[in-house]
């Protein structure tokens, strides 16, 4: 869903860019509060996965195909805050380094992909688990609803956006109805692949998943019948429990889908180019500011081979993505660290 230049006017694309801004400030303020010593380490390399689960177009129908937008799947792994962040430093890399998305068009990308997907997805995964049974399964079935939803809102959101910023004069009940079609069977995708990763990770380490916490109940026992709680059994510190093997596994992974298995996605366009053509709205899209960057298209320029060209661009990409993701969160966790340490007054 990388919306091109062309597809929304100037002032539209600027109102949405200061959207995106601000959306992107109050992120870097929350995120602090959601940054620790178990979700910091492991931020940039959600950045980094998505990344490479995007380049995994999977067809959905008819000449149309569909890829991970990443919101939930961020905002449950690591926050809502840090979600957005991580969504953001994506659409950045594939808009600047891969001609994918336009650098007009980052604010209605952002504010579309990151922020929509993100809010819209925690919204329903929070209200689902305060309701459903506290355990493991509650988190993977809250998890996949939350993802099927924010996919058909984030094509409401782009529908809205287009209805007051579209360059082309088409009707927006069809290109509505077009869109929610689409994105709602592209959300089943999305869902599939966020549940599973999800509970991939709760499986194993529920403690790095931020929205599993506080999963765990008291254990009681009837005593004299009556309910008492059980002591908690002392915890080894989070600091001690090596984040190491999860961070390279989850690394590994990344690498594998970007530089081998996304030689074997979907070559149809994804739904909203698929709308796009259609019905008419690509007609003013602009050439992509970095078309003739070495890596745009998600290829290396001057290598022949296709799957070696694309393949290394996969992994250059997950490589940047997580160097720049990984930057900007220990940044922010050394902000957070810094506001906390006390201050000596000498006396």
């Amino acid at each position: 869903m990388h919306v091109p230049d062309g597809f929304i006017d100037a002032p539209i694309s600027a109102a949405t860019g200061v959207v995106a801004a601000a959306a992107v400030a109050v992120s870097l303020r929350g995120a602090r509060r959601e940054l620790d010593e178990r979700t910091a380490p492991l931020a940039g390399l959600v950045a980094a996965f998505i990344f490479a689960v995007q380049m995994l177009n999977f067809p959905v129908a008819a000449g149309t195909s569909g890829h991970l937008l990443g919101g939930a799947l961020a905002a449950i792994l690591v926050g809502p805050y840090t979600g957005v962040l991580c969504v953001s430093v994506v659409l950045l890399m594939q808009g600047v380094l891969f001609a994918d998305g336009g650098l007009t068009a980052l604010g209605v990308n952002i504010t579309d992909m990151a922020v929509v997907t993100t809010v819209v997805a925690y919204a329903v995964f929070r209200g689902l688990v305060k309701v459903l049974p506290r355990r493991r399964s509650s988190i993977t079935a809250a998890s996949f609803v939350a993802a099927v939803l924010s996919v058909p809102a984030a094509a409401v959101a782009f529908t809205l956006i287009y209805a007051v910023g579209g360059t082309t004069d088409v009707s927006i009940g069809k290109v509505a109805t077009a869109m929610i079609g689409v994105h709602v069977l592209i959300g089943i995708g999305e869902a599939a692949i966020t549940a599973l990763t999800v509970g991939a990770v709760v499986a194993v380490r529920p403690d790095l998943v931020y929205g599993a916490r506080g999963l765990q109940q008291k254990l009681q026992l009837r005593v004299d019948g009556q309910l008492v709680d059980v002591p908690a059994a002392e915890t080894t510190p989070v600091a001690a429990r090596s984040h190491r093997k999860v961070w390279i596994t989850g690394l590994v992974a990344s690498l594998v889908l970007a530089g081998f298995v996304s030689f074997y996605a979907s070559a149809d366009p994804d739904g909203l180019e698929k709308v796009a053509a259609d019905k008419g709205i690509d007609a003013r899209t602009e050439e992509h500011a970095t078309a003739d960057s070495p890596l745009a298209d998600y290829g290396v320029k001057d290598v022949e081979n296709a799957r070696l060209s694309g393949g290394l661009a996969g992994v250059i990409g997950v490589g940047v993505t997580v160097v720049a993701g990984s930057t900007v969160f220990w940044a922010v966790r050394r902000r957070r660290s810094a506001d906390t340490t006390p201050v000596s007054t000498g006396v």
